[in-house]
C-alpha cells in the first residue's frame, strides 16, 4: 500500500510512453526534493511480451543499478514504504501513453454543442473520435445500432442536457447505448461515460448501469453558452485505465503500486501547467505547455488555474506519423525544412519511423526531417487548441498565439537535438509567440510525472522546478504589427548588472539575440516603432522590463505574426538556414 505524498521522503515517478519505459527517482537532499537519478528500457505493451511490467522492471533494474539503491524485492514487488536499511520508496505516481488511441464515440443531443463537448472530452485523453451520434444525423436507432455494432468503439462519451433542461431528448439517445451493450458480449462492450444532465443520471444507471461499466462525470455543457471539461477529466482517466487494463497486461499492477492513481501522461502534463499557472496568476498572462511524443503531440494552455487540454493522437511521431497527411500535405511539413528533400523521400521516411518509432535520426537530413514533423505537428495541435482558449485570454490579434509566461516544452525531438537552437528554432517556427516570454525546455522529461504528483505534494513540484530539471532558453521578445520587409521597427537597450549598457535596432524580418549569461538579470528598454505591439499595454507603447538571461540571453523575433516564409522554395531554405545560424544551431 501506498503512503500519503504529504508524508513522503522519497518518490518513484513510472512513465510508460510508447517506445520508453521510464523509472524516475525524487528524495529529499539537504532539505529539498531533487531529481536523482532515472531508469529507461524498452516499452514491453505489445509483441512479443505484451505486458508493461516487464518494461518497468526493466527500467526500475536499471534506476537501482544507477542510484545504488534497492527498490524492488524478492517477491519482484516494489518496496512501498521505504524501510530503515534505505530500501524502497514512500509513495509512487505513474504515467501511462503506451497504446492504440481510444476509439470513441460521442453522443449528444445537437451536433455543434453536446456532441461537440462530448468530442472535446475525448480530446483531453489518448483517443480517437470515430463517430458522433445526435439529433441532427436524422438516424432512427437501429441505423445508430448499427455504427456501433460495426465500429465497437472502446468508449461512449456521452453528453446533452443543460442543468435544469431537456430530459426526454437524451433519453431516446441512450437506446441505441443500451441495445448496444446488451448485444455485444460482456468483453468487447464499451466503457460508457455520461456528463450530461445531472437531472437524469438516476435513470441513466438504471438503463445502462447493469450493461456496461458506467461512468458519471460533471455535466460538461451545463449551459448552452459554457462548457467546462475540467470537472469530468478525473472521470476519463479512470475510464482510460479500465480500457488499459483490458488492453494489456501489467496496468493492474502498476496501478496498485499507485494506489489506483495511474493518470494519462497528457492528463499529467496538464496538471502541472495548471498549477504552475496559478503560481503564474498576477502576471494576466497564461501558462503553455507543449510535449510532442510518439503517441500524440499535447498542448496544455492554462490561465489562472483554467486547464484547457488538448491531445492529438494522429499527431506523434510514432506509428501513427502517416495520419498527419490526413490532416496536412507534403508541401506543408517541407516548408519547415532547411535541406532539399524530394517528396518521395519524405513521404517514405514517415512510413519507415511508423514500423520503427524507436528508431532514431542517422543523418543531418534525417535529423532535419525529424524537426520539420515536430514543427508542424505542434503547430497543427496549437491550431485545434487555441479555438478552445477562453474569451478572456489575452490576445495580441485574431488568429495569434495568446501571451504566455511560461512557456515549457518537452518531447525527445527537442531534448535530444544536437544543438539547443535547433529546439529553439524548432518551437519558436511553430508556435509564434507573441509578447514578452520565457520559453524552458524540460530537458529531463519531468513534467508529466511531476504533474503527477502535483495535487497531493506541490512541494515537490515547486522545488524539482529549477534550472537543473527545466533549462531556461531565452527570453523571446515578438513585436506585432505591420511594416515593409527591413524597415526599423524596434529599439532596444539592455543595461547589465554592472551598469554598462547595449543598444540594438531591430528590423523588420530579423531575428536578434541579445547576450544576457544564465541566470543573471538585465533592464531592457523597449521603443517600439510603427505601432508595433511588445505587450506593454498596447500598440506603439514601450517600457523597460526586468528579464533573466538563459542560455540565448534574449532573443527579439521581429520575423512577423504571423512568420511569412518565401514561396521560392531554395530562398525559403535559405532563410531557414540563416535563422538556425542566428542561434548558432
Amino acid at each position: 500500500m501506498g503512503t500519503s505524498l504529504v508524508d513522503a521522503g522519497s518518490l518513484l515517478a513510472l512513465d510508460i510512453g510508447t517506445v520508453f519505459t521510464r523509472a524516475i527517482l525524487f528524495d529529499v537532499v539537504e532539505g529539498r526534493y531533487r531529481f536523482l537519478a532515472s531508469g529507461a528500457a524498452p516499452t514491453t505493451a505489445g509483441a512479443p511480451l505484451n505486458d508493461i511490467s516487464e518494461g518497468v522492471r526493466a527500467a526500475l533494474d536499471q534506476l537501482q543499478e544507477i542510484a545504488g539503491r534497492t527498490l524492488v524485492g524478492p517477491d519482484e514487488q516494489l518496496i512501498i514504504p521505504s524501510q530503515p536499511d534505505g530500501s524502497g520508496v514512500d509513495a509512487c505516481v505513474a504515467t501511462l501513453s503506451a497504446g492504440p488511441p481510444l476509439k470513441v464515440v460521442a453522443v449528444g443531443l445537437l451536433e455543434e454543442v453536446s456532441a461537440q463537448s462530448a468530442q472535446n472530452l475525448a480530446t483531453t485523453t489518448y483517443a480517437q473520435v470515430v463517430e458522433t451520434m445526435s439529433l441532427d444525423d436524422r438516424r432512427k436507432t437501429v441505423g445508430r445500432l448499427d455504427a456501433l455494432m460495426r465500429l465497437r468503439p472502446d468508449l461512449i462519451v456521452i453528453a446533452g442536457g443543460t442543468e435544469g433542461g431537456a430530459q426526454q431528448s437524451v433519453t431516446s439517445m441512450l437506446e441505441a447505448v443500451g441495445l448496444a451493450c446488451y448485444l455485444l458480449p460482456k468483453g468487447q462492450r464499451p466503457e460508457v461515460l455520461f456528463a450530461g444532465n445531472s437531472a437524469l443520471v438516476d435513470e441513466v444507471k438504471e438503463s445502462l448501469g447493469s450493461l456496461a461499466s458506467l461512468h458519471i462525470a460533471a455535466n460538461v455543457r451545463p449551459s448552452l453558452d459554457v462548457e467546462q471539461l475540467t470537472p469530468a477529466q478525473p472521470a476519463l482517466g479512470q475510464v482510460y485505465r479500465h480500457v488499459r487494463a483490458r488492453q494489456m497486461r501489467g496496468v493492474q499492477e502498476v496501478d496498485m503500486w499507485t494506489s489506483g492513481k495511474l493518470l494519462p501522461t497528457a492528463m499529467a502534463f496538464g496538471r502541472l501547467i495548471r498549477t504552475l499557472s496559478k503560481e503564474y496568476a498576477h502576471t494576466s498572462k497564461g501558462v503553455l505547455g507543449v510535449d510532442i511524443g510518439a503517441s500524440a503531440t499535447t498542448v496544455a494552455a492554462a490561465f489562472s488555474g483554467d486547464l484547457f487540454l488538448n491531445v492529438q493522437s494522429r499527431l506523434g511521431l510514432g506509428a501513427h506519423l502517416p495520419q498527419m497527411l490526413e490532416l496536412c500535405s507534403l508541401e506543408e511539413i517541407q516548408r519547415w525544412l532547411s535541406v532539399e528533400i524530394s517528396d518521395t523521400d519524405l513521404r517514405n521516411y514517415l512510413y519507415n519511423k511508423a514500423l520503427y518509432p524507436a528508431s532514431l535520426p542517422a543523418t543531418p537530413n534525417e535529423m532535419a526531417i525529424e524537426q520539420a514533423l515536430a514543427c508542424q505537428a505542434i503547430s497543427l495541435t496549437m491550431r485545434q487548441a487555441r479555438g478552445s482558449f477562453p474569451a478572456h485570454a489575452v490576445d495580441s490579434l485574431p488568429g495569434l498565439l495568446p501571451w504566455f509566461e511560461p512557456i515549457i516544452a518537452g518531447g525527445s525531438v527537442l531534448t535530444q537535438a544536437p544543438t539547443r537552437g535547433q529546439a529553439l528554432i524548432t518551437l519558436l517556427n511553430a508556435l509564434q509567440p507573441t509578447g514578452i516570454t520565457t520559453i524552458a525546455l524540460d530537458r529531463n522529461n519531468l513534467a508529466a510525472a511531476l504533474g503527477a504528483a502535483a495535487e497531493a505534494n506541490p512541494l515537490l513540484l515547486i522545488q524539482a522546478l529549477d534550472s537543473t530539471n527545466f533549462q531556461n532558453l531565452c527570453t523571446v521578445i515578438s513585436p506585432v504589427g505591420a511594416a515593409n520587409y527591413g524597415a526599423p521597427i524596434l529599439r532596444a537597450q539592455m543595461t547589465y548588472a554592472d551598469g554598462h549598457t547595449s543598444k540594438v535596432d531591430v528590423k523588420m524580418g530579423a531575428l536578434e539575440v541579445i547576450s544576457l549569461p544564465i541566470g543573471q538579470f538585465g533592464s531592457l528598454q523597449l521603443s517600439p516603432l510603427h505601432r508595433f505591439d511588445v505587450g506593454m499595454g498596447g500598440a506603439g507603447r514601450g517600457g523597460t522590463v526586468k528579464v533573466m538571461g538563459g542560455l540565448f540571453g534574449v532573443v527579439i523575433d521581429a520575423r512577423g505574426r504571423p512568420l511569412g516564409l518565401p514561396s521560392d522554395p531554395a530562398r525559403r531554405r535559405e532563410l531557414l538556414k540563416k535563422w538556425l545560424w542566428t542561434v548558432n544551431a
